[in-house]
């Protein structure tokens, strides 16, 4: 089963698809085009036979010099079996597109990030009739932001550098500027970006971390609403505020994620009334392909 963080990993790029194309310019120094455009596509890319092929997150991005197709890959450990499937997407995608693809590579590890970063060669020694060539983002070049005023400046990006160093020794500088900067934009973002860097936290003391900053100025799993309905005091009033906060955040994720959500699965989460079942739908709401995925396990 995919984790969440593997999920978390990639699907940053899809609450803020722009994020990809700097970080391919500023960290990676790839002289990508700036888009005028960039939108999300489908990311099956199962043929008619029964083999299931699926790419974590796609990207089209229109330029001045062309249209281009991100594949992003989140990669927890090594594994040889993307020798085969990482070539396969690109050939697929350009023959499905006719746009040149580009493979983008994240991960949390520095072992996985070499690997990732060798060239998959098919062919003979001196005659490769395929080459690939991933470009990665891992630890060792992702930036490390402490700096509370350099997380304002670009608050995707220091997300970027939390989830990404999120399992080394430096996290709390980085989780203190972060939970800092995530003030100065709108609470509906920021508490999607507060779930991705949770998801990312290995560590248990940097994740105990997080939550509390969180916490402490109302992102974590919460609502604007709830911590109003928590000042007036009212047991009932809590609780039902706090279900009615989560119910709102599971649409609002699918909703930011572009996944249709059906009339029946809107009222089903809107009419719960069990904030544990809410929150266990909120983290499924993160990696869901479908508004049903929330309900699958049950």
């Amino acid at each position: 089963m995919v984790g969440s963080s593997h999920e978390a990993l990639h699907r940053i790029f899809q609450k803020d698809p722009a994020l990809l194309t700097r970080a391919l310019q500023r960290v990676l120094h790839v002289p990508f085009p700036e888009p005028r455009e960039i939108a999300a596509l489908n990311v099956d890319l199962t043929e008619i036979e029964p083999v299931e092929r699926r790419v974590d997150t796609l990207l089209r991005a229109e330029t001045d010099e062309g249209t281009y197709l991100l594949v992003v890959e989140s990669q927890g450990k090594v594994d040889d079996r993307k020798r085969g499937s990482w070539p396969y997407y690109l050939s697929y995608l350009y023959e499905k597109y006719r746009c040149e693809p580009v493979l983008i590579v994240i991960t949390q590890n520095s072992a996985t990030a070499r690997w990732a970063a060798q060239p998959i060669r098919l062919g003979f020694p001196g005659w490769h009739s395929l080459t690939v060539r991933p470009l990665v983002l891992g630890p060792d070049n992702v930036p490390v932001i402490t700096d509370e005023r350099q997380a304002e400046r670009d608050v995707p990006l220091a997300v970027l550098s939390a989830m990404t160093h999120g399992r080394g020794p430096r996290a709390a500088p980085i989780l203190e500027s972060l939970a800092t900067a995530l003030k100065t934009i709108d609470p509906d973002s920021a508490a999607v970006f507060v779930q991705f860097v949770d998801s990312c936290l290995a560590d248990p003391q940097a994740k105990q971390m997080w939550r509390d900053l969180m916490t402490a100025i109302q992102y974590f799993w919460r609502h604007p609403l709830a911590e109003q309905v928590r000042e007036e005091g009212r047991e009932q009033g809590l609780a039902e505020g706090r279900a009615q906060a989560k119910a709102e955040m599971v649409l609002r994720v699918l909703e930011w994620r572009g996944i249709p959500v059906p009339e029946h699965v809107a009222e089903r989460v809107t009419t719960c009334d069990d904030p544990n079942q809410l929150e266990l739908w909120a983290q499924r709401a993160v990696r869901a392909t479908y508004a049903e995925d929330l309900f699958t396990e049950e």
